[in-house]
């Protein structure tokens, strides 16, 4: 059940489940389904079936399964399913460095780690806070829609930049970017709302890509290549800096 707790000594149980699928989804499921439904009435077999295979790949595109966070001070939690494309020494967009006038704190412009987490089209697309604590930005921009994967994508496509204040002097910002296929970014959180480690905080439609930018003093623990879980897997931990190497087999 979701909020029950459960640790590495047995606490707690756990059972396989359907994943629900999230309302956002359920509306475009019953289109298609519908339309479905029409063209079986119609007698038009050859597009009812097709339909109806839409019909569940919408459903499962929309997924939301439940997802188990670690706990910890200083933990960076994924806050999207994917690929670790990209793992770089950047300066941090000027959305979430920029005094904005508001009082409310910016990370800093010095030069961080940033992991960028590709999702594809068969990844669960809902995404989650990174760290908990209080929603300070959340900033839309209006762009263009290239292949999410590509370095550029960054600063050109349609994204969206939250930042989260952990109330300890820690902040984290991540990006939410549109792609290819993507054409809507959908929050589902607004600045001053207190959110936790691994709490859904929007979705990205079709195909896209998150940015993560961690907080100064820790590396990153995933490593290229890598494939992540939104709300489950450790990104890093903050001072805790350390070189990690793996083996594509």
């Amino acid at each position: 059940m979701s909020g029950d707790i459960l640790d590495n000594h047995g606490r707690g149980s756990a059972s396989w489940r359907w994943p629900s699928v999230h309302p956002e989804g359920r509306k475009f499921g019953a289109i298609v389904l519908g339309a479905a439904a029409l063209a079986a009435f119609m007698g038009w077999s050859l597009l009812a079936w097709p339909l109806l295979a839409l019909t569940v790949f919408v459903l499962a595109f929309f997924r939301d399964p439940l997802r188990v966070v670690p706990q910890g001070p200083g933990l960076v939690i994924a806050p999207a399913d994917g690929l670790v494309t990209l793992i770089q020494r950047v300066v941090a967009p000027r959305e979430l460095t920029m005094d904005d006038g508001s009082g409310t704190p910016a990370l800093s412009p010095s030069v961080v780690t940033r992991v960028s987490i590709f999702m594809s089209v068969f990844d669960v697309h809902i995404n989650r806070a990174a760290m908990g604590g209080t929603v300070r930005r959340v900033i839309y921009i209006p762009g263009k829609f290239l292949n999410a994967d590509l370095d550029k994508a960054s600063e050109e496509n349609e994204r969206q930049h939250i930042l989260i204040d952990t109330g300890s002097g820690l902040l984290v910002g991540f990006t939410q970017i549109a792609g290819l296929v993507a054409r809507r970014i959908v929050p589902f959180v607004k600045p001053g709302d207190i959110v936790a480690a691994g709490q859904r905080v929007g979705l990205i439609r079709f195909g896209s890509r998150v940015d993560v930018y961690l907080p100064e003093g820790c590396d990153s623990l995933v490593l290229l290549g890598q494939k992540v879980v939104a709300g489950e897997t450790v990104l890093a931990e903050v001072g805790r800096t350390l070189r990690r190497e793996g083996l594509a087999l």
